[in-house]
C-alpha cells in the first residue's frame, strides 16, 4: 500500500535513506508496503496527536499581511473585489485615462 509522506526539502535525503521515492507528476515523497512506518511517523501529513502545535491550532498569519489586508493592499478569496475597467488599455500600461485607478508602483 502507498503512503504519501509530506518532507520537507531540508530532509530529502533522509527521507531517500530509509526508503522513501519522490513522485514527480504529484511532487511528494511516498513509500510503498513498508511494515515498520516508524521512522516515517515525523513526515505524516495528518498528524494523528492532538496536542502537536501544527495539529492543536491553525498557523497564525504574520503580523505584516494582516496589516496590509486591512489597508485595502491585499485582497485575497472571498475578499477580493474586481475594479471595473475604465478603458481598454493592457492592464500593465497606464493611460491618462486610467492612472487615476491604477496602483502605485
Amino acid at each position: 500500500m502507498r503512503f504519501d509522506l509530506k518532507v520537507p526539502f531540508a530532509e530529502k535525503d533522509d527521507a531517500k535513506k530509509l526508503g522513501a521515492r519522490w513522485d514527480a507528476a504529484s511532487k511528494l515523497w511516498y513509500v510503498v508496503d513498508k511494515a515498520d512506518m516508524a521512522p516515517f511517523a515525523k513526515w505524516n501529513p495528518t498528524p494523528r496527536d492532538a496536542s502537536t502545535p501544527s495539529a492543536a491550532a491553525p498557523a497564525k498569519r504574520p503580523a505584516a499581511k494582516v496589516e496590509m489586508e486591512s489597508a485595502g493592499v491585499l485582497c485575497i478569496g472571498s475578499k477580493y473585489v474586481e475594479s471595473p475597467r475604465v478603458c481598454d488599455c493592457l492592464p500593465w500600461d497606464v493611460c491618462d485615462k486610467c492612472r487615476a485607478t491604477a496602483l502605485s508602483v
